[in-house]
């Protein structure tokens, strides 16, 4: 889809209702996130999420997800190092019918991301702002505003795509940034809050149906407005792929 220049339309999911819904719907890849710590659970972090939370509502998803990508997130302190990243990357593709796993990452994890694709384990590296890293970053900020800060994400994006990862994710970073990223990788880039310029789009189920417990985040849009849950997916899936979100 990237090659063709296709947009690609991604939400994240927690259990088989709304896997069916999003798969449905033209979703091309369902996110089983450790948002839902904070989604599902009500907890103020995604620190609290364990390997075993994952891995039910990651099976739980993967059952009723005929057609899209199931990527499955790693949670806090489950990959640092090699051998329980390799562990805990199992147990999500096997018990929890994981098709990729995505980890938050930096250059120090290059050689982790290196042993996971050699092992066949397709992987997503998150850049930006790392939500498990929150009580280090000092809240939900905007990454990569200073050249420094900046040079630091895209050197990562380069690092972690020679380390074999198969697809990027960058939250809420700078547009430009985002933009600079998916002109020097060559897999596909998709962006949460950072711009349009990215070959996907991914956003928080809850957040698009006008549902999030808390306060919404800004780049969110509530497609809710009428109508019904399976058509507010359907209508973002088609502003993701002609471009109109986000604006």
């Amino acid at each position: 889809m990237s090659k063709r220049g296709e947009k690609i339309a991604c939400l994240t999911a927690y259990d088989a209702s709304f896997a069916q819904v999003l798969d449905q719907a033209g979703v091309d890849i369902i996110l089983v996130g450790d948002s839902l710590g904070m989604v599902i659970q009500g907890h103020n972090s995604t620190v609290s999420v364990s390997m075993d939370d994952m891995i039910y509502h990651s099976s739980c998803v993967s059952l009723m997800s005929k057609r899209a990508l199931v990527v499955v997130d790693m949670p806090f302190m489950s990959y640092s190092n090699i051998d329980q990243a390799l562990f805990n990357a199992t147990r999500l593709m096997q018990e929890g019918g994981a098709q990729m796993v995505k980890l938050e990452a930096t250059q120090r994890q290059s050689e982790i991301i290196e042993e996971m694709s050699a092992c066949g384990i397709p992987v997503c590296a998150h850049l930006g702002l790392r939500p498990q890293y929150i009580h280090k970053l000092g809240g939900y900020q905007r990454q990569g505003k200073d050249i420094e800060a900046a040079e630091d994400i895209l050197q990562d994006a380069i690092s972690l795509e020679k380390a074999g990862a198969d697809l990027l994710l960058v939250e809420c970073i700078t547009h430009p940034l985002a933009a600079k990223i998916q002109q020097t990788v060559s897999i596909p880039v998709i962006g949460i809050g950072a711009g349009k310029d990215c070959d996907g789009q991914i956003l928080v189920l809850q957040d698009i149906l006008g549902i999030t417990a808390g306060k919404t985040p800004s780049f969110a849009k509530n497609y809710l407005t009428s109508g019904s849950i399976q058509m507010a997916i359907e209508d973002y899936v088609a502003e993701v792929k002609s471009g109109a979100f986000p604006r």
